[in-house]
């Protein structure tokens, strides 16, 4: 039996940032233009969630850059290496992201959202509500370098404005 596993984006990020510069992602505001083959009603709904979860395509990484082994995240090597699937970073086998944002709103076959960790262009794969029964079920456990990457990820730890 022969499958096909294609994937085509349903949508694409507008606005927000132009470059994939790590942190502060909290701060950038940005739409998901819908494909208009999917028409406005393909989002009739979402707007009573206050989060969705995105997935998205990180097109701008070279396949030459895909790493398939184990690495020290960021560089950096006071923290420790780790394989690609033990991590988050862009440079995935398939180059899949998936981030929860806040979800701003929907207009017509626009959404608009904060804190998406996606760049202007960025194809859109698909688009789910978040709901808390598929949130994590128990205590969620993760090594202390993972906490560290992640403090300044959504805060810049600045002040704003």
């Amino acid at each position: 039996m022969s499958h096909s596993f294609l994937l085509r984006p349903i949508g694409f990020v507008r606005g927000g940032r132009e470059e994939p510069v790590d942190d502060a992602w909290d701060q950038v505001v940005s739409s998901i233009e819908i494909d208009p083959d999917f028409g406005p009603e393909s989002l009739t709904g979402l707007d009573a969630f206050s989060h969705i979860e995105v997935v998205f395509l990180f097109h701008r990484v070279d396949e030459s850059a895909i790493v398939r082994s184990a690495r020290h995240p960021r560089g950096r090597t006071d923290w420790p290496k780790v394989g690609i699937f033990a991590q988050r970073g862009k440079d995935r086998p398939n180059r899949i992201g998936v981030t929860v944002c806040k979800l701003l709103g929907v207009d017509g076959g626009a959404v608009k959202v904060a804190g998406l960790d996606a760049i202007s262009g960025t194809p859109v794969l698909d688009l789910k509500p978040c709901m808390r029964g598929f949130l994590p079920r128990g205590d969620v456990r993760e090594p202390a370098w993972a906490t560290e990457l992640m403090r300044e990820y959504w805060f810049s730890g600045k002040p704003q404005g």
